[in-house]
């Protein structure tokens, strides 16, 4: 009897424990789309870092999806294939309503940085419609047209960043200001755009994120010191990069799966054979996670320079110590171990060789 009651304590415990109870779902959307009866929706997000697909049931033209958020997300909703709508949620109750195949007719209500991203939208509906229009007229445009094209294309880049800072500096609380900062690949736009906001938005999970990012790409800009490293080569054996030092060094990061990178080694090749009796060298950044992939493309791609890699894939320390999101990338580096040059590309890097070599 005794041995019951005990029994029943530890179930008791096991079941009610505030530490297993799990946790309730903060984040609520309520759809009604007229036509969808009897048809399954997919929704798509990335939350922690982690991809999720939830499948949820439409009954009468309605569903219900629920989750859990620590923070605003940008979310894909698809109704069949190729329908695709996005649109950010956060935690709260959220509606969307329309009808099923126009999505051009899908409203949101009851998420804030939604009703953001719609006021920037419309905030630069000019740019987009100027964008559009030269897009569809390009294809059937002569060399020249092309050329005029791409120069107003231009023009409208810088216009948008003008606006995209405004509207950065008018809404300094929103998350989808910190949405806007996160597209940003240029570290002193990013650092301006992120002196914008409120130290609310800045103290945010998305803003400590960008906090680190600008962290890791101040530590890859020309003029900076680099930090030496170590990393495993093709044998496994440890390579540190102060090794090299005496020496210009190009960092070069890529990957085997990486189609532009592959397309670009060539043309590191051809400065490697130039330029390797001159006090150049190259040490290659894998960001491969497989090491029969990585290496297969060694041997493909005949690079005969100092091969490393964790294989950790995009959470590569090096590549990440620098905030490197992009690949191909690159650093050079001067004998001293200063950064002098980035991302050079085609004849860019040999040109840049030529002039530091001659």
């Amino acid at each position: 009897m005794k041995k019951n009651i005990l029994l029943r304590s530890a179930l008791f415990i096991l079941l009610f424990s505030p530490s297993l109870i799990t946790q309730a779902q903060n984040t609520v959307l309520s759809g009604h789309l007229k036509g969808l009866s009897g048809r399954t929706i997919e929704i798509f997000y990335i939350n922690n870092g982690v991809s999720i697909t939830d499948s949820v049931k439409v009954v009468r033209d309605t569903f219900t999806w629920k989750t859990n958020l620590d923070e605003p997300l940008r979310i894909a909703l698809t109704v069949g294939h190729n329908n695709y709508f996005f649109f950010f949620a956060e935690p709260g109750h959220i509606k969307l309503t329309g009808i099923k195949d126009a999505t051009e007719s899908y409203v949101i209500s009851g998420s804030p940085i939604q009703k953001d991203a719609e006021a920037f939208s419309l905030f630069i509906k000019d740019l987009t419609d100027q964008r559009d229009s030269l897009n569809s007229n390009s294809g059937k445009a002569s060399a020249k047209e092309k050329a005029g094209i791409n120069s107003k294309r231009d023009d409208l880049k810088k216009e948008l960043q003008s606006r995209t800072a405004q509207f950065i500096a008018s809404h300094p609380k929103s998350s989808f200001s910190l949405y806007l900062i996160s597209l940003e690949r240029d570290y002193n736009e990013i650092k301006r755009l992120y002196n914008e906001l409120d130290e609310s938005a800045q103290q945010t999970n998305e803003g400590k994120k960008i906090a680190k990012k600008m962290n890791a790409l101040a530590k890859g800009q020309v003029g900076m010191q680099i930090a030496d490293f170590t990393q495993p080569d093709t044998s496994g054996h440890p390579v540190k990069f102060s090794s090299f030092k005496g020496k210009y060094v190009l960092i070069d990061f890529w990957a085997s799966w990486c189609a532009p990178c592959r397309a670009e080694n060539p043309n590191v090749l051809k400065a490697y054979n130039a330029f390797k009796n001159r006090n150049f060298t190259i040490i290659g950044i894998s960001l491969d996670d497989k090491a029969a992939n990585w290496k297969k493309a060694i041997r493909e791609d005949n690079m005969p320079w100092t091969q490393l890699s964790d294989l950790k894939g995009w959470k590569n320390e090096v590549s990440a110590g620098f905030g490197i999101e992009f690949i191909p990338g690159n650093l050079l580096i001067d004998p001293s171990g200063k950064i002098i040059a980035k991302d050079l590309r085609g004849a860019m890097l040999e040109n840049k060789l030529k002039e530091l070599l001659h």
